[in-house]
Order: C-alpha cells, then sequence, then structure tokens
C-alpha cells in the first residue's frame, strides 16, 4: 500500500452559490483533491464583490497552511460531510478561465479606484468537471481570490493584474502535477 502525499494547499477560492458564496481552502494530494471550508468571515456581499475584483477587501484574515491540515489524517478530512473531495481519476476536465467584469453602477468608486492606478477587474476561475457516481457527472467552480495577507505585501512590487495571474497560475501549476496533461486547458 502506497502512501498519499500532502503536495499543495491553495489558501482560498470562493465557489458561488444562489444563497452563500462559500470559501474553502483546497488540500492537495497526489491522488485527490479535498475542498476545506472555511470560516464565514465576511457578509455574502463582500465575497460576491471579491469574486467580481479578484481580490480580498478584507485583509485581516490568516491564511491556513499545509502544517495546519497535516494535524488531521486525509481520510478524516476526506470523509468529512463539509469536504469536498474529489478524486484526481475522477476528473474529466479542469478549464482556467479568465472573467473580465463588466461595469455596474454600484462598482463605481472600486472601478473609478482601479481605473486610476491603472488596472482591470480580471478574475480567474476554475472549472472541473468530474464523475459524481455511475453515469453521472458534477462541475465546481471556483474563483481565484487570494487573502489579504497574500495580496496586500505583494502589491508594493507588483501590479494587482500579475498578482491574480501568479496567483491562478500557482494553482494550476499544482494541478497539472496531480492531473493528467488532457484534462487541463486554459
Amino acid at each position: 500500500m502506497t502512501t498519499e502525499k500532502r503536495l499543495a494547499l491553495v489558501h482560498r477560492v470562493i465557489v458561488p452559490s444562489k444563497d452563500y458564496p462559500k470559501e474553502y481552502a483546497i488540500l492537495v494530494t497526489d491522488t485527490r483533491s479535498i475542498f476545506i471550508p472555511q470560516e464565514k468571515t465576511r457578509s455574502s456581499f463582500v465575497l460576491r464583490g471579491e469574486m467580481r475584483f479578484g481580490t480580498a477587501l478584507v485583509t485581516d484574515t490568516r491564511p491556513n497552511t499545509l502544517e495546519d491540515y497535516g494535524q488531521r489524517s486525509l481520510e478524516s478530512l476526506a470523509t468529512d460531510t463539509r469536504n469536498i473531495t474529489i478524486p484526481h481519476e475522477a476528473v474529466i476536465s479542469l478549464a482556467l478561465k479568465t472573467e473580465e467584469q463588466k461595469f455596474r453602477k454600484r462598482d463605481f468608486f472600486v472601478w473609478l479606484t482601479m481605473k486610476r492606478q491603472g488596472h482591470r477587474f480580471q478574475v480567474y476561475d476554475f472549472e472541473m468537471t468530474y464523475h459524481n457516481g455511475p453515469n453521472s457527472e458534477a462541475i465546481i467552480k471556483f474563483y481565484m481570490v487570494p487573502l489579504g495577507m497574500y495580496f496586500k505585501p505583494q502589491r508594493q512590487t507588483e501590479t494587482r493584474q500579475a498578482i491574480l495571474k501568479d496567483y491562478a497560475m500557482d494553482a494550476l501549476d499544482t494541478f497539472q502535477e496531480v492531473l493528467p496533461a488532457r484534462i487541463i486547458s486554459s
């Protein structure tokens, strides 16, 4: 029997929902990805804004690390009903997409600030399609929205667009390590 290896942790993604978007960390092992829900630290309004702008609007939340999840066994994480566990062998496709957000009146001040800074509303998201039982497929869409603790220090030397692209590409590199090349597209 081979031991499953913890490879990486994507600190934060947001999964859209009609009721309330949910924040997850993704623990990536060599055989599966486990979406672990994070504590609710923001309102639905703030999370929806973060999905639109691609960046955390609240900066005081400390991200979990791979070591934080090292205390729990992978089996206990995989069987926890709050978590979403997707075996890599069940993944049909993974697509990295970008969305340029359309202007809305209520976003005027954020739009104006970003425009003055010379930035665009560039949001990166993934769509993962996977087998969810016999003759059944499911899709999970998740937005790559880094926590403020990741974003803020880098903002001193990099553009918003470069930081968001790096965050999405780091996750893509992680998935490329564990998924067959034919599954991933961008």
